[in-house]
């Protein structure tokens, strides 16, 4: 019987092996890749997505025209029982667990966010993760611009023309820089925003952005970045974030409804319910890139803490999470699982860095290739050349060059086919003094108070008299949603920093129908104002 070798990850990591697998062994090995999506992602060209540079099907390509003679399966990943050798996973449309058995596994999961530290930020940041993060990031900036195109309220339009990245690593250098660009070249085509109004700002806490490039480079970047107006926050992090604004550790409160966090980076859930060996955050290997006292599991790519040499320590004794080092990552891997196979030792993993990359925007990038420092417009030629001599399939590279092309000498569209809908249940953050609503405005949102305090105010129609009344934890506002209401009557706003669940028309009736206890305790209101639910047993029949 053929081994089994089983890939979990489609990323540079997880392709990459298994393409390499199947080149050495054919067909002495059963080889399969599971991931989530059907198709690979390519990382580098996420924040030219964003600013649509490029279109998002450019970026990706199908794992099964990649991985010829390799089975894909598109499940999510649950967990990994290693003593009885088989990988749990959900899939199908039922969303069943099924046992997928392997004789070596190859972990290439890459890495997920933790924003817990900074309150807010999980809620209300954009991420550069997935494909379908920089698809929304376009899709938002354009909603911004149309917003304050036709706004009347100046600290709403300040709010809508303010756009912040934080981090300043590869991916926050490059979306930001690829951000401005699509705002430059929008704003023509709005009237009534002066290019002054527009305020875009990067919010590193180190003391420099690029630190994995030489400090002459990260100079250079900054000194771009500047002069094309984007605003540099060095040592600054972030201490929470709202809806509408970012406060920083020094405290400044910017006011911004666009916040792109590309920092955070933190193991996967399922990486955590392996019980795997963890350093630093990521699954301790060694230099063969075997998991730590296993003798059939490999990890590589994000996910793996990857020493360079012997009794590593520094930071840079390790794998920096890179395209270029996941893919020669792949190829030992393949080597050393053959090796294995085949009764032989496995080999260090061995490679030193060709250099580093980064595109600045407007045509301009930065580049250390063998030690030699390239700025300018040939560092960003060099960027594109790389990364399309790099994309899988003369296809792909095709249709991203002729994307470039059309790039380079016409308009950025600005068409939005799906703008971002908000989750009809979400939590919202709000500093105090923060205007959740006024009287007047559109009912579109149920609210239950989690922590922290609200002021709801209230003018008598016929008499004027102002009523108040604060809500705190525990407490609810905005019913009038219930009654179907598309006004508002007061006026509620922040008086401490306070966490709100907020829910839609639709979610609060689906839970009153279908939760007894809920049902019960909003019935008074409901019945008081002539507002009834298909289904309610209590409810009189006609």
């Amino acid at each position: 019987m053929a081994t089994r070798i089983v890939v979990l990850g489609g990323g540079f990591g997880g392709m990459y092996t298994a393409r390499a697998l199947k080149r050495r062994l054919g067909r002495k090995a059963e080889i399969e890749l599971i991931n989530a999506e059907n198709y690979f992602v390519f990382q580098p060209l996420l924040p030219e997505v964003g600013a649509g540079s490029i279109m998002p099907a450019h970026a990706v390509s199908p794992l099964r025209f990649l991985l010829k003679g390799v089975q894909v399966r598109k499940a999510v990943v649950d967990n990994v029982d290693f003593e009885r050798k088989v990988v749990t996973v959900f899939q199908g449309i039922m969303r069943r667990p099924i046992e997928v058995p392997y004789d070596q596994l190859v972990i290439a999961l890459g890495q997920g966010t933790d924003f817990s530290r900074m309150p807010g930020l999980e809620e209300h940041a954009l991420k550069m993760k997935t494909l379908e993060d920089a698809r929304r990031l376009r899709e938002h900036v354009i909603e911004q611009l149309e917003h304050a195109q036709v706004t009347a309220l100046p600290d709403t339009k300040r709010g809508a023309l303010t756009f912040t990245v934080v981090g300043g690593g590869f991916s926050g250098v490059e979306t930001v820089g690829e951000m401005k660009e699509l705002l430059d070249r929008s704003l023509p085509f709005y009237s009534n925003i002066d290019p002054s109004e527009v305020r875009v700002l990067l919010v590193e806490f180190a003391p420099r952005i690029l630190n994995e490039m030489p400090k002459e480079l990260a100079e250079y970047a900054t000194a771009h970045l500047e002069r094309h107006g984007i605003e540099m926050k060095l040592g600054t992090g972030v201490r929470s974030a709202t809806h509408r604004q970012l406060v920083t550790s020094d405290g400044e409160v910017i006011d911004t409804r666009t916040i792109v966090a590309t920092i955070g980076n933190a193991p996967l859930p399922v990486i955590l319910r392996m019980g795997l060996p963890l350093e630093k955050g990521r699954v301790a290997v060694d230099r063969s890139l075997r998991v730590k006292g296993m003798s059939d599991v490999w990890a590589l790519g994000d996910c793996a803490l990857i020493p360079l040499k012997d009794y590593a320590t520094d930071r840079n004794d390790f794998a920096p999470p890179t395209a270029q080092f996941a893919v020669r990552e792949a190829k030992r891997v393949a080597s050393n699982i053959t090796a294995v196979l085949k009764g032989r030792q496995p080999a260090p993993f061995a490679y030193s860095s060709r250099g580093a990359l980064a595109s600045l925007g407007a045509k301009r990038g930065v580049a250390d290739i063998f030690g030699r420092n390239i700025t300018g417009f040939p560092a960003w030629f060099i960027w594109r050349s790389y990364y399309l001599a790099l994309l899988p399939g003369i296809g792909t590279r095709i249709r991203v060059m002729i994307n470039w092309s059309l790039d380079l000498v016409g308009a950025r569209s600005l068409v939005q086919l799906r703008t971002f809908r908000k989750p009809p249940m979400r939590y919202v953050y709000y500093r105090a003094g923060d205007r959740i609503y006024n009287e007047g405005d559109r009912s579109d949102g149920f609210f239950s108070v989690v922590s922290g305090a609200v002021q709801m105010v209230r003018t008598d129609p016929d008499t004027g008299k102002l009523t108040t009344r604060v809500i705190g934890p525990g407490g609810h506002f905005g019913e009038r949603l219930i009654l179907g209401a598309t006004r508002r009557k007061t006026s509620v706003h922040a008086i401490e920093d306070t966490k709100v669940l907020v829910m839609n028309r639709e979610e609060f009736l689906m839970l009153a129908e279908s939760f007894e206890a809920f049902r019960d305790y909003f019935r008074p209101y409901m019945e008081k104002h002539g507002v009834s639910l298909p289904n309610d047993p209590r409810k009189p029949e006609a």
